[in-house]
């Protein structure tokens, strides 16, 4: 069994009166973390279901006193998939304000309904947490650094989703069937897309812009679809939590680029099932880009764990002068660049060093991307 570094918190958290949300992508485990989180503290749950038809109807509109009857002796209330159930939000505010003593779980695999209508009824009243894929810094925990490194490449390719993690042999098989059968469910049944070719279309076309900025007007001529569709279903791939955007970071300089943005995938193996090609690193053009979105990816789930709040961006100027990522914590900037190649070298713009001088900067390669992303040491 994979422990997942969420666990340790939501154990501390299960013990207060707060509800307690986690999202993330479908698959990324948030049920198998759940049961063994009851199953460790033990916990006797009762579990719904957002997926499952009579579920939705039995909480379709519900007064407090049918809720107590449905909940019973259960002290903890496992609502899986919740974002399927309609104004979920004012369910929960009805057992935490009426049924005291009832401990609220609730699992969300895209932003849609949870986040919307769970925000105001429980604000104060929630802790909110994000389930990642796998992280490097999970399997290193489970299996030792020297073994997650020789992985490496695999993990660029396939990515951390557990069930291609744990499917030896047959990553290809599960990627496609995961990116076919998951990738859109929720956007198909919230959003009522009219046209899911289109929009398919338009997350090839990220998946062979991953590390560029994005345009909206490009992207609009690519797949054919008016910009304000393309804006629109770029945000719904976020909160379906396929994709997330990184803007420019600006503050002095006329030069800087100040709208531009690049877009991200929360996972290698999605992206490249998404293209459908799995071709190792020796045989590709996107090296690079796969680095880049592996690090940063993964970057986002070691903030997660050390309970650090960075604001996050890339930096470039008119005049094509870049830095890979930077990071915001604290009054100071932290400047990346990333390189795949071990002794490939790096400069920082002078004008960046000059314009801000409180920062510090450095080079992630092969040798020494351990420490941006795990504090586990090799």
């Amino acid at each position: 069994m994979i422990k997942r570094n969420l666990q340790s918190i939501l154990e501390q958290k299960l013990k207060d009166g707060k509800v307690l949300i986690i999202l993330g992508p479908r698959q990324a485990g948030k049920t198998t973390l759940l049961r063994n989180l009851v199953k460790n503290n033990e916990v006797s749950a009762l579990w719904w279901n957002g997926d499952e038809t009579d579920i939705r109807a039995l909480l379709q509109d519900p007064t407090s006193t049918q809720l107590k009857k449905l909940i019973g002796s259960y002290r903890v209330l496992v609502i899986d998939e919740a974002q399927r159930i309609e104004n979920i939000g004012l369910v929960i505010k009805l057992i935490y304000d009426n049924i005291p003593g009832v401990k609220v779980i609730a699992t969300g695999s895209s932003a849609f309904e949870l986040a919307n209508r769970i925000k105001e009824p429980l604000t104060g009243w929630k802790w909110e947490y994000f389930l990642y894929p796998l992280s490097f810094d999970e399997m290193v925990q489970h299996h030792g650094f020297l073994e997650e490194k020789r992985l490496l490449e695999q993990r660029l390719i396939y990515g951390y989703y557990p069930e291609v993690v744990t499917s030896s042999g047959n990553e290809k098989e599960t990627l496609l069937q995961l990116a076919d059968s998951y990738l859109y469910k929720d956007i198909l049944t919230w959003e009522n897309v009219q046209k899911p070719e289109k929009l398919e279309k338009l997350i090839q076309a990220l998946a062979f812009q991953l590390g560029n900025e994005v345009s909206y007007l490009e992207l609009s001529r690519l797949t054919g679809i008016d910009k304000e569709t393309v804006e629109r279903y770029i945000m719904l791939l976020e909160r379906a939590f396929v994709v997330f955007r990184s803007g420019a970071f600006s503050r002095n300089l006329r030069k800087e680029l100040s709208k531009a943005r690049k877009i991200y995938f929360y996972d290698n193996g999605i992206r490249n099932a998404v293209i459908r090609n799995y071709a190792p690193l020796s045989l590709r053009q996107d090296t690079g880009a796969l680095w880049e979105n592996f690090l940063i990816s993964e970057r986002m789930k070691f903030l997660q764990k050390k309970a650090w709040f960075a604001n996050s961006f890339f930096w470039r100027t008119h005049d094509r002068q870049e830095i890979d990522y930077i990071e915001e914590r604290d009054g100071i900037l932290y400047a990346f660049e990333f390189k795949w190649g071990e002794h490939t070298k790096a400069k920082f713009p002078a004008i960046f060093r000059k314009t801000y001088p409180e920062n510090e900067t450095a080079v992630i390669n092969r040798s020494n991307f351990d420490a941006f992303i795990t504090d586990i040491s090799s």
